[in-house]
């Protein structure tokens, strides 16, 4: 299915696609704060968990319509968009996996979407593949001076290459099944499927037991579980709904480019981490091959 060239045109000129690259972004600093306090299949149980309990309010004051036909895929696309995604993330994380190397490895999603692309019905034009090599070597010029390999484990690597897996699998398969439904209920519906999936692996892996003795409450890990919550789990997974049901998968997940220069800026800003000459060198690429991909 091919979006109307007018109308993706006019969803790139909005702030939608700004604000969710600066969301999402987030998203390393939020691991920064909140891993060390908690486990993390228990961090994205609660993160989910509080998401839905935020959510249904809104879905029954409202009425908000249910995906009828369609909750199975939906609960499919949330499976491996948030399981697996960011269980696979947080967890190679946890293991020792540098961020800037599981920024690199998890960038090649827009690359891996575009070869997947035929698959749901879309094609990729060569100005987009010259696109996606130009952001992926930015991406590479970004996170070259972060990379770090001591400490690295096999499962370490195989939980950042099985994260890369399910939210290319992800995106494409709720492009091609449910790329349109509504936000709330829909939302509720992955994130309820994901704890279910989520809480016995977090049993059996992490201990997790019903006081939540694994958990250390601090001021910490309550502040990066209520941003997880409100800023990524509702509003930048809204904003990639909305991108989702209204853009090629080639170039929503081409934003992505965009993420490991935008953390670089943020971790400048936050903790005084060093930008090299390098970096800012890749972030101008990273933003010049998004520019080719979505450009009209």
């Amino acid at each position: 299915m091919t979006i109307p060239a007018a109308r993706a045109t006019h969803a790139w000129l909005s702030p939608v696609p700004i604000f969710f690259v600066f969301l999402w972004s987030t998203g390393f600093i939020v691991a920064k704060y909140g891993l060390p306090y908690a486990p993390p299949l228990t961090f994205l149980i609660l993160r989910c968990g509080a998401a839905v309990l935020a959510l249904l309010p809104a879905v029954l004051v409202a009425r908000a319509p249910w995906p009828t036909g369609r909750i199975g895929h939906v609960a499919v696309a949330g499976l491996l968009l948030q399981a697996g995604y960011l269980g696979g993330v947080w967890s190679g994380i946890k293991l020792g996996m540098p961020a800037g190397l599981t920024a690199l490895i998890v960038g090649m999603q827009p690359i891996l979407t575009a070869f997947a692309a035929p698959l749901i019905g879309e094609r990729v034009r060569p100005r987009q593949w010259l696109g996606l090599l130009l952001g992926l070597s930015g991406v590479a010029l970004v996170v070259y001076a972060k990379i770090s390999l001591a400490g690295l484990s096999p499962a370490a690597i195989a939980y950042c290459v099985f994260a890369l897996l399910s939210i290319t699998a992800g995106t494409l398969y709720q492009r091609r099944y449910c790329p349109r439904f509504d936000l709330r209920t829909g939302t509720v519906v992955q994130f309820s499927a994901t704890v279910a999936v989520l809480v016995p692996l977090a049993v059996v892996l992490e201990g997790l037991d019903l006081r939540l003795s694994q958990v250390q409450w601090n001021i910490h890990f309550v502040g990066s579980l209520v941003w997880s919550v409100f800023a990524l789990s509702i509003g930048a997974i809204f904003l990639l709904f909305k991108l989702i049901s209204r853009n090629e998968a080639t170039q929503v997940t081409s934003l992505l480019y965009l993420t490991p220069p935008t953390t670089a800026i943020m971790a400048w800003l936050m903790f005084g981490e060093a930008l090299s000459p390098a970096g800012l060198l890749g972030m101008a690429i990273a933003v010049a091959g998004v520019a080719f991909v979505v450009k009209k």
